[in-house]
């Protein structure tokens, strides 16, 4: 499928889902108690996003310090901001997404499937690979076939 119908499709149908599903719940708790719902899953959101984002921040840090890449980090941070901007939306679905986005081993997952997805890239924890800065190994070469 092309990448502008889905976008088109997401841009209309996500908001029409959401006010379909706003109405059936507020027909069944009242409307107040919706309001107060949708109000309290934003708080909610912002004030877990905030916390995370602060950790995500310092992983940044810590990453750099020690003289390696924080790409997996940042990563995870994008997915953090992604999630925090889709809590800001009203609804229970986009709700549902903004959480699920906050959990750290689902950004994990999320950040794995997707660099396995890019060519040329691999997903190696720092804990994995043994710590060599500072060690140089210097030496020379030559081309034998010339």
């Amino acid at each position: 499928m092309h990448p502008l119908l889905i976008f088109f499709l997401l841009l209309v149908g996500l908001p029409l889902i959401e006010l379909y599903v706003l109405i059936e719940i507020g027909a069944r708790i009242g409307a107040l108690p919706t309001i107060f719902l949708a109000i309290l899953t934003a708080i909610i959101g912002a004030t877990l996003m905030r916390a995370q984002g602060l950790r995500t921040l310092a992983a940044v840090r810590a990453a750099a310090e020690r003289g390696e890449p924080p790409a997996l980090q940042m990563l995870d941070g994008l997915l953090l901001l992604v999630g925090g901007g889709v809590l800001l939306f009203p609804g229970f679905l986009t709700d549902a997404l903004g959480f699920l986005l906050l959990v750290p081993p689902f950004r994990r997952w999320l950040i794995r499937r997707w660099v396995i997805r890019m060519p040329g890239m691999a997903v190696r924890h720092p804990a994995d690979t043994p710590h060599r800065r500072g060690r140089t190994i210097d030496g020379e070469y030559r081309r034998l076939d010339e």
